[in-house]
């Protein structure tokens, strides 16, 4: 049974939805709902990663009290940059970052955190160099966001996941 429903709740959550989405139930979109149910767990069975190991998970408690604080802080800068009337000194512009960080699980937290950050989006990451393109609302066009990167994400993230 464990084969045909390896998870009987998502199972079941599914369906629901399914039916739910699909209201008033008929009897095609209840087979279309029995089917998702039993159909979408079993395959992603064969996706599911090997499982994270968190080194230090008190970091990762200060890391999203950072990045909390970091989204406020980007929230106002993002505002004043669009409703300042000079726009004259600010440039957008992208910058190329080089990481030590190779943890996929590590990773994928730096590219959620760079991303829903107001001001940076991540544009591309190189797994051959390490190299992670940022797109940046305000480029200094020094090696700050490299070093803000660097110190704030990825060095949290090493102490986590490495």
């Amino acid at each position: 049974m464990s084969r045909l429903l390896p998870h009987p709740i998502l199972s079941a959550a599914l369906a629901a939805t399914w039916l739910l989405l699909n209201a008033p139930p008929s009897p095609g979109s209840l087979v279309l709902a029995v089917a998702a149910g039993l159909t979408i767990p079993a395959v992603m069975r064969a996706l599911r990663p090997a499982p994270v190991r968190l080194r230090r998970p008190w970091a990762l408690l200060r890391l999203a009290g950072l990045v909390l604080a970091d989204m406020v802080r980007s929230n106002l800068d993002v505002a004043r940059i669009i409703l300042s009337p000079d726009q004259a000194g600010r440039r957008t512009g992208f910058v190329s970052i080089p990481l030590e960080l190779r943890d996929p699980f590590g990773l994928t937290l730096l590219a959620i955190m760079l991303t829903v950050t107001p001001g940076t989006l991540w544009v591309q990451y190189d797994s051959d160099t390490g190299r992670l393109l940022l797109h940046v609302l305000d480029d200094t066009g020094d090696d700050g966001w490299v070093r803000r990167v660097k110190e704030r994400y990825e060095r949290p993230l090493l102490e986590i996941f490495a």
